[in-house]
């Protein structure tokens, strides 16, 4: 498969300020994708905020596999706090406030301490298409943030007022480059790279090859696929199982390619999660 690499030139300007203004925060809330948690996991992110307390959010969890989720909300919490969510969710914004007294407990011990009652103030961070702005909305309680299902949509910062503390969005930032292909093919998978630059035909081909290893009941139930032996077959039978045919007969793979990813990325396939918390120990601290 062909190598995968994305950092447009405006990402290098973003890290510039999200360093610039590190030091007017007080914490961090660093958005997962809970179905590619390492894969959404920046490290040269994480490098930037220094001493900063970090609150990572496995966000989008309705879309992942429970068990596997819970165990990364575990793992992560080895070295940090850690919160699993679905920001579009009805009661997501009380659950993550509720993280934030504990999360900020020093900087509330401080603040008392000087007599001040200052909001506090945090970032919101993360790869592209995580859904920072999701986040943001729903704890302002208003579409402050312009979202969307691509990646790329937030180009600037921007302070939102919430009830009690104040958010500043950033745009999402990728690494420079990808040490792991695997990873970054992961990040293929969930939209954090712009469909444009990937070939979706190769895309779709490793997608049903990690699915059909954790999860081939999902594309049985939904293309009808017994055998998952061989991708290109596998491929070939969401072809036909959608009515995906070309004249006389050939197979549409360009739009069984687009079924297959848009399929998982809405949830249609069932809750699947692209890596196992057991694999990553130490990864996040």
């Amino acid at each position: 498969m062909k190598h995968i690499q994305w950092f447009p030139g405006h990402m290098t300007k973003a890290m510039r300020m999200m360093e610039e203004n590190v030091p007017l925060v007080d914490g961090v809330l660093f958005v997962l994708d809970a179905r590619a948690p390492a894969a959404t996991f920046n490290k040269n992110l994480k490098k930037l905020f220094g001493a900063k307390p970090v609150l990572y959010l496995l966000n989008k969890c309705d879309l992942a596999d429970e068990a596997k989720t819970d165990a990364f909300v575990a793992e992560i919490a080895k070295s940090a706090f850690a919160l699993k969510c679905t920001a579009t969710a009805q009661g997501a914004a009380s659950k993550i406030a509720a993280k934030l007294p504990e999360l900020l407990k020093e900087k509330f011990a401080r603040d008392a301490a000087k007599g001040m009652t200052r909001p506090p103030r945090l970032m919101v961070a993360g790869i592209p298409n995580t859904g920072k702005s999701t986040v943001i909305n729903a704890l302002s309680g208003a579409k402050r943030a312009v979202t969307g299902d691509k990646a790329g949509v937030t180009r600037g910062k921007q302070w939102i007022r919430c009830e009690g503390f104040e958010l500043l969005d950033t745009p999402g930032t990728m690494p420079p480059s990808f040490e792991n292909q695997a990873l970054a093919r992961h990040l293929a998978y969930i939209g954090s790279i712009n469909d444009d630059i990937l070939d979706m035909d190769e895309i779709a081909l490793e997608l049903l090859g990690e699915i059909a290893q954790a999860y081939p009941q999902y594309l049985t139930a939904r293309y009808s696929i017994t055998d998952f032996s061989a991708p290109l077959a596998m491929y070939e039978q969401v072809c036909r199982a959608r009515g995906f045919l070309l004249r006389g007969g050939a197979f549409d793979y360009e739009r069984g390619g687009k079924a297959v990813v848009d399929d998982f990325r809405k949830g249609r396939l069932g809750r699947i999660t692209l890596e196992r918390a057991e694999d990553f120990r130490g990864f996040f601290g």
